[in-house]
């Protein structure tokens, strides 16, 4: 029988660290790329390994550590509303606005999956799960000893590395990815390097497991800036004067100490404590007009989760299992903000410390009253609490008090056969202020959250042993949708009102021989302002910004015999609006091809040649800064030679 509607690029089936409830078991549009997939592609950043991902967007700033982002069912990834839940081997990854500067802790060579869901029916996480989650998965346990070296255009040289050892019941994993380029355009050189090391012990008997993860990344990147329309038509490679002192320094940590054991047959049960520190120091001028700005930001938190899995058995109404969990993090979070010529500082226009609490849980049944009808309903509940003080002028202000925020959430999978199954889902996530705008600082009344109203119907299906399929629907609404003003001194938001975001998923993967393998997957979508903000009405009944109608990818993989193998694959999207009236135009479309060939030597090394945006296309992030559209052009046609070794 069809029971799941996951979909898998790569050859093998992973089993998920994010808790008892597998992303697999999630009854919405799930898609998990396998390690295969991950380890072999050239990237500067993590993020941009979720191209592959079918529905999922990629923003590309391209500049210095704040290089890009990804984003997904109708959401852009301009960081206004951060609407993804990023998690790594299940640890919140997100920062206070939900971005995610913690993207880059789990080296290259270290993931051994990233799982994508997609919707409001994810009972897990509360805080940032507004469109879904992505938890990047990383090795545990096993006996593996790997190096990868690469070099390329652009000077670009990385190192990656990593190991495993497993004996007595007691497991170490470590990796190491470093990276360094001199980058396409004028003034951006940038280097990072990040560590990871999991340490594990599983007790005599095998039920148990409980043990520590430690992670570290430290970036230093240059940012040539943007350029305006005529400036980029001239010489897209330039980074212009008033970006010569424009750069960035991150640290990011994350230490973990977590713990699963199946107490019995019937009863699971996982736990973990967390701390997650971030450091950031960027130096940044959008325009020649503009002042250069020194934006330092200083996050720590630490949280707690745990769960249990009651697997009930046989009842009246079916097979039932119950999953239950709890959660807290408490953030300390401190924002400066100056105005500098050089990076030399002339006025300070934020001093900012905020504390910041969420605590929430859930509570899921799974029930199947026959072997083709599964049925899961949930509810999960949120609140947040903190303090905020405006250190210029000493003013405290307390959290808005949002209630007990309640989310049920409902879905169904009914399988008619091995080739076929139907399933849909309905689901409510929520939004609260980040920033200043969770506190009472403008009212003196209680905001209430905006709730993200959601739902999803689909097919998947398997008409072949070597082909299978999913097709959905789906819709999301949310009522008083507030975005971040991105360049506010105050650090505030701004009320878009009610908005619509609705679309049509199809994803394709195909391996008819050992030898093919190829897949295919576009997304459908459009959002819409439908009730816009007294403030705003200009905006009514446009789209909202930077989100393209298109968004699809393409590939091929053929081994030629077992020395040779060749892959090509593409991803694109259309263009999009830069602001909510939809009046300066449309920009961002692409479609960005690349190959590579690889040589397996022996079963312990292999070199692979790879090509990036082969046909050479210019394509361009691009946004509004009031006045006038301002450029990022994307990376040209490069070209990378790895080696990869096996010890």
């Amino acid at each position: 029988m069809v029971d799941s509607t996951a979909m898998t690029l790569g050859e093998v089936v992973v089993t998920a660290s994010g808790g008892p409830l597998e992303p697999s078991k999630v009854l919405t549009s799930v898609d998990i790329v396998t390690a295969e997939r991950v380890e072999n592609q050239v990237v500067s950043n993590n993020w941009e390994l979720f191209d592959q991902v079918p529905g999922v967007m990629l923003t590309r700033f391209g500049q210095g550590t704040t290089s890009g982002k990804f984003s997904m069912r109708g959401f852009n990834g301009e960081g206004e509303i951060n609407a993804v839940k990023l998690l790594i081997d299940g640890i919140p990854s997100n920062s206070n606005d939900g971005n995610m500067p913690y993207i880059d802790l789990a080296p290259q060579l270290d993931i051994e999956s990233i799982e994508v869901v997609k919707g409001t029916n994810d009972p897990r996480y509360g805080l940032h799960n507004i469109a879904g989650n992505a938890n990047i998965s990383t090795r545990m346990g096993g006996n593996y000893a790997q190096a990868r070296a690469t070099l390329g255009s652009f000077d670009t040289r990385g190192l990656q590395a990593a190991a495993g050892y497993e004996s007595n019941g007691i497991s170490q994993n470590y990796a190491i990815g470093y990276l360094a380029t001199d980058g396409y355009r004028d003034h951006s050189e940038a280097e990072n390097i990040a560590l990871s090391g999991k340490w594990f012990v599983t007790p005599a008997g095998g039920n148990s497991r409980i043990g520590v993860i430690a992670r570290h990344y430290q970036g230093n990147a240059e940012e040539a800036g943007y350029l305006t329309a005529s400036q980029v038509a001239a010489d897209p490679s330039q980074s212009l004067p008033h970006n010569a002192f424009d750069e960035d320094s991150r640290k990011v940590s994350q230490l973990a100490i977590q713990a699963e054991s199946d107490f019995s047959e019937q009863l699971y049960g996982t736990a973990q404590i967390y701390l997650n520190d971030l450091y950031d120091r960027r130096y940044v001028r959008f325009s020649a007009a503009a002042s250069q700005q020194e934006r330092f930001t200083d996050e720590t938190h630490v949280g707690a989760s745990g769960s249990l899995k009651w697997r009930i058995g046989k009842t009246s109404i079916g097979d039932v299992t119950l999953t239950g969990g709890l959660d807290t993090e408490r953030q300390d979070n401190k924002s400066e903000r100056y105005t500098t010529v050089a990076q030399v500082r002339t006025a300070q226009t934020r001093d900012q410390q905020f504390d910041f609490n969420t605590v929430g849980g859930f509570v899921q049944a799974v029930i199947k009253p026959t072997d083709k009808l599964t049925v899961t309903p949930a509810f999960r509940v949120d609140q947040v609490s903190g303090e905020y003080t405006n250190l210029l002028n000493g003013n405290t202000y307390d959290a808005n008090d949002y209630g007990l925020i309640k989310q049920p959430k409902l879905s169904a999978i009914y399988s008619f056969s091995r080739e076929l199954a139907v399933y849909g889902n309905w689901g409510r996530s929520f939004q609260v202020g980040v920033g200043t705008a969770a506190y009472k600082v403008n009212q003196s009344e209680d905001l209430e959250p905006s709730i993200n109203e959601g739902w999803e119907a689909g097919l998947k299906f398997r008409p072949l042993s070597w082909l299978d399929g999913r097709l959905a629907i789906w819709q999301q609404t949310a009522n008083n949708e507030a975005r971040r003003k991105l360049n506010d001194p105050s650090n505030d938001s701004e009320n878009i009102g009610k908005t619509l975001r609705e679309g049509i998923d199809l994803e394709i993967n195909a391996r008819p021989s050992s030898k093919l393998n190829f897949w295919l997957a576009t997304a459908v979508q459009r959002s819409e302002i439908l009730r816009a903000d007294s403030a705003s009405q200009a905006t009514e009944g446009k789209e909202i910004d930077h989100v393209p109608h298109l968004l699809y990818n393409l590939g091929v993989d053929y081994k030629m015999n077992d020395a040779w193998s060749l892959s090509a694959w593409a991803n694109g999207q259309s263009s999009y609006y830069l602001e909510r009236t939809n009046s300066t135009g449309k920009f961002g479309d692409y479609t960005l091809l690349n190959a590579s060939v690889k040589y397996a030597y022996s079963p312990s090394l292999n070199f692979e040649l790879q090509l990036r945006n082969l046909a050479d296309q210019y394509y361009e992030y691009v946004w509004w800064d009031g006045s006038q559209s301002l450029h990022s052009p994307g990376v040209p046609r490069s070209i990378y030679a790895s080696v990869n070794m096996s010890f």
